[in-house]
């Protein structure tokens, strides 16, 4: 998984008016456990740009004083009223440790049951997903390509030696339902035969 780099400084102080005083400066209060001992910190509020506004999910390496500690977000608390960061909770990763995060599904292929007028149903955008550090993926590929109508993919049919999804086998990731438009993909591919065949009998008509 791609890896976003936050650059900060250890905090001395952690009270109110420190804290206060680091948000009117653009400076986001930081924290991050996991480890022997928690690391309070802080980091300009455009570091977390890349990481927090993306559809995309990374981890994070936080940069303080020499030090390079690899990381995953875990909590982040926006103003009320201006949306500004004012918090963020980071979790320390270990490369032998597990660790649990909200994965992207993304589709591939064409449905054929789309195609003949099915409804497409993205039931599960994001899954958790269980993994070492290392075999954490940046997304999780689904392909429709052979989605009929009334078909569905579970999340058994995505299963995957590197990880493990925290889901029942049979939570439902995409499916296509049928629709006032949607014709029977059994009896769309008779009516391309039958009209094939009556193609071929009128260019092979004896006159």
């Amino acid at each position: 998984m791609k890896s976003i780099t936050i650059k900060g400084s250890k905090r001395e102080s952690v009270g109110k008016v420190a804290t206060k005083a680091l948000r009117n400066a653009g400076m986001v209060p930081c924290v991050i456990y996991g480890g022997d001992k928690a690391m309070h910190f802080s980091a300009e509020e455009l570091a977390f740009k890349k990481l927090v506004y993306t559809p995309n999910v990374y981890t994070a390496t936080i940069s303080v004083d020499g030090q390079k500690i690899p990381a995953i977000l875990k909590d982040i608390q926006f103003h009320p009223v201006s949306d500004k960061i004012i918090h963020a909770d980071f979790y320390q990763l270990f490369d032998d440790k597990e660790i649990t995060m909200k994965i992207p599904v993304q589709l591939t292929g064409t449905s054929p049951g789309v195609l003949n007028g099915g409804s497409l149903r993205f039931t599960n955008r994001k899954l958790r997903v269980k993994a070492l550090p290392a075999n954490l993926p940046d997304f999780v590929t689904a392909d429709i390509s052979e989605l009929k109508i009334g078909s569905k993919l579970v999340v058994a049919s995505l299963a995957n030696e590197g990880y493990t999804f925290m889901h029942p086998d049979n939570t439902v990731v995409v499916q296509v339902r049928t629709s006032r438009n949607a014709t029977d993909d059994e009896a769309e591919a008779e009516q391309k035969q039958s009209r094939s065949y009556r193609s071929c009998c009128t260019s092979c008509r004896i006159i």
